[in-house]
């Protein structure tokens, strides 16, 4: 059973990650020892990664190479780049980062292809500056914030006021999301202001209800990450129950998909976290072994509203969502 459900996923596998004609040689063609992969992440204790973990971790056991998942605890470019740096050193075979800066990563990856260690972007990726990482699976970033802007812009009155929220600066991942939003709800002439809210949701929940309550004309939320996404629909729940408030925004955690299910938080967009951490291990398997080239795959904008948030309850307890 288990030799047959690994050649299901890369059966599977292959169809997804294109050639793309690209003249890259493998590091270590037909390898038959154990590779190990690091994955470099901002804020490792996220509970945003958790999914991203388990999507790793499961790759890992099929494919039988070993990964450690490492990362910064909060977000820090510098230190996060350096890592890069340190796991080349520490003679890792491949390399996976979430890309949050479009210029700190730059060198320390060309670096990285220059020693022959692959790397692969996932979560975030850069597409605003010259970047030699191979592949990388994420959202696309400014059009998934276009999606959500779309699909709540029919509850947005003309000219509205509307708090967005970030939970951290110099993420561009977040500043992507917050310019599609932006791009569509000009359409309609809504004023906003930005705040950033942190990553702790009580904290971010306490400074989301100051900022409402200093601004009574605002009735709307959005957010552009998981713990700001989750903090405003605590804000709302608490301080603002049946006065017209609502909010909506990104990724899922139990109480984001709680508050939705009570109506506190609209919808959320779901950037499927899993795939980012199990496509990076099989393509930088692949091409360590086989020499087969990674190619960028979209981790998609699906939408989780109340039509479909108890599927989805289910699917985040077992860690695939």
């Amino acid at each position: 059973m288990r030799d047959s459900r690994k050649q299901v996923v890369l059966i599977l596998t292959l169809l997804c990650v294109s050639l793309a004609g690209c003249a890259v040689n493998p590091t270590r063609p037909n390898s038959t020892g154990p590779l190990r992969l690091a994955f470099i992440t901002c804020t490792v204790d996220a509970r945003f990664f958790e999914p991203v973990r388990k999507g790793v971790n499961d790759a890992a056991e099929m494919m039988e190479v070993k990964c450690d998942f490492l990362g910064t605890k909060g977000v820090d470019v510098k230190a996060q780049a350096e890592m890069v740096r340190q796991a080349v050193a520490d003679g890792y075979d491949g390399i996976a980062v979430n890309i949050i800066d479009p210029e700190a990563f730059d060198g320390v990856i060309q670096e990285a292809i220059d020693k022959g260690v692959p790397i692969v972007g996932f979560n975030v990726d850069d597409h605003a500056t010259p970047n030699a990482r191979l592949s990388s699976v994420n959202q696309k970033l400014y059009q998934a914030g276009e999606a959500l802007a779309e699909h709540v812009s029919p509850h947005v009155p003309d000219g509205a006021h509307v708090l967005m929220t970030m939970h951290d600066e110099g993420v561009s991942a977040l500043e992507d999301r917050l310019a599609g939003q932006q791009a569509i709800l000009k359409k309609k002439n809504v004023r906003w202001t930005v705040v950033v809210t942190g990553n702790d949701f009580a904290k971010g929940a306490g400074i989301i209800t100051r900022t409402l309550k200093d601004n009574p004309d605002i009735r709307i939320v959005l957010g552009t990450g998981q713990s700001d996404t989750e903090a405003a629909g605590r804000a709302i729940e608490k301080s603002f129950a049946g006065h017209g408030y609502w909010s909506a925004g990104f990724d899922l955690s139990p109480d984001t998909l709680r508050l939705i299910r009570e109506g506190h938080i609209r919808c959320t967009v779901d950037q499927q976290p899993y795939i980012q951490g199990f496509y990076p291990v099989i393509q930088l398997t692949l091409y360590l072994r086989h020499g087969i080239v990674p190619s960028d795959i979209d981790a998609g904008a699906a939408i989780v509203d109340a039509a479909n948030v108890d599927q989805i309850i289910e699917l985040t307890r077992q860690q695939y969502r």
